[in-house]
């Protein structure tokens, strides 16, 4: 499995959405876990970096959201070459 591309900052998409009805989540921290606050009440959670990557759908980047498979760091964009 490919290592996924995230960074403190980022807005993401998961699985499943909050229960206050928002599936838009900030990520807060990143390590072996991942701290997330929902953008719609502003909970924050704690999840295992694992379950994360397993949940994660979508990441934004500039104002469009973007499935996390296609999302490149800006750095390694010119990798390979």
């Amino acid at each position: 499995m490919n290592r996924l591309y995230y960074e403190e900052g980022d807005v993401v998409t998961l699985k499943k959405g909050h229960p206050c009805g928002e599936n838009l989540w900030k990520i807060l921290r990143t390590g072996v876990d991942i701290k997330l606050a929902c953008m719609g009440c502003d909970r924050t959670i704690w999840m295992a970096r694992m379950d994360f990557e397993k949940r994660v759908r979508k990441i934004k980047e500039g104002e469009k959201m973007v499935a996390i498979v296609h999302h490149l760091p800006k750095d390694a964009s010119n990798e390979g070459e």
